[in-house]
């Protein structure tokens, strides 16, 4: 495997709880990704494990990257920035990039990190990969040194992070942490770039976890993912030969909602049931919504394994939205 930092508070825990496995109709098992460091926790952090390695061994000063206003990787890769010493330039999509922008939630530790911030529209964004190579091309004409990180951090180096978290998820088996599951049917987790899918299921079939990987996507649509996780496989193949086993992928496109971080009243009243009944604290954008997703298979494995992606910065940049019904 390649280099990479060790960021991450590892290994997350596998946790169960008997309401939410009725809730949601399964033996479902939850891998605490949202668990796996202070501000910066969610999937987001492993892939940046290895992709900040590879940004100060080629003698990066800058990261730039890109998401929406609210994107949890936007976040995650400020904070780690701050943290490592590089400067940080994030391209975020919005509708309004000339209007000023409330600090809440994930843009909120943005500016406390120090990133720098450049709103782009969202038909900008659509030009994500030329936008940032401009902004490389600027500050290197500076006498910057930038590193260009992707959406979501999911190129085949990212991946390699959930690859890793596979390869944990076998040794917590192995310990018994699953009341002596050996493997799971299928795991379940969020989609919004395709990567965390891509790692998941390389390292489902190299650490024998489950032979099925369900990917519910938060955006786009089923074919797009398909092309995307399968190109980001194909990459790692060509990074790290000895991958070569790859669990089926299965994209679900039903579950996403109104649109992209926008939940419905049906999704909305999800979360707050699982909030209330085992303490589970789900987003809107990603894991309420995959999780959500699972509840409504049928039919669906009968053994689960759900990766929480984290995303809580996310939520409570939303809570003008969930206030009036929590009143009720």
């Amino acid at each position: 495997m390649r280099p990479k930092l060790s960021l991450a508070h590892l290994p997350t825990p596998l946790w169960q709880h008997a309401a939410l496995s009725t809730l949601v109709g399964c033996d479902l098992w939850v891998k605490r990704d949202d668990m796996s460091a202070g501000a910066a926790a969610g999937n987001k952090i492993r892939k940046l494990e290895y992709l900040l390695a590879d940004a100060k061994e080629r003698g990066a000063d800058t990261l730039i990257t890109c998401g929406g206003l609210q994107s949890n990787h936007a976040r995650a890769t400020a904070l780690l920035a701050a943290q490592l010493g590089f400067e940080c330039v994030l391209l975020l999509r919005t509708a309004q990039p000339s209007q000023s922008h409330a600090s809440a939630g994930n843009l909120l530790l943005d500016r406390l990190a120090g990133a720098e911030i450049r709103f782009i529209t969202p038909e900008a964004y659509r030009r994500r990969a030329t936008s940032m190579a401009e902004v490389a091309r600027e500050l290197k004409q500076k006498g910057r040194h930038p590193y260009v990180i992707p959406e979501g951090g999911s190129n085949a180096l990212g991946a390699l992070g959930y690859v890793d978290a596979m390869g944990e998820v076998r040794q917590q088996l192995d310990l018994g942490l699953a009341h002596g599951l050996s493997r799971f049917d299928a795991v379940v987790h969020a989609c919004g770039s395709g990567g965390t899918a891509a790692g998941v299921a390389l390292g489902a079939a190299r650490y024998e976890v489950a032979p099925r990987v369900l990917p519910m996507a938060v955006c786009d649509h089923r074919e797009y993912f398909e092309q995307v996780i399968g190109s980001i496989i194909l990459a790692v193949h060509q990074l790290e030969p000895t991958l070569n086993g790859v669990a089926e992928v299965e994209v679900h496109d039903r579950f996403k909602g109104p649109a992209y971080a926008v939940a419905s009243a049906e999704q909305r009243a999800f979360i707050r049931e699982v909030a209330r009944t085992t303490g589970l604290v789900l987003d809107p954008v990603y894991s309420g919504k995959a999780l959500f997703g699972l509840a409504q298979l049928d039919p669906k494995p009968e053994r689960v394994l759900f990766i929480h992606t984290g995303g809580l910065p996310g939520l409570l940049a939303q809570a003008g939205v969930f206030e009036k019904e929590l009143a009720d």
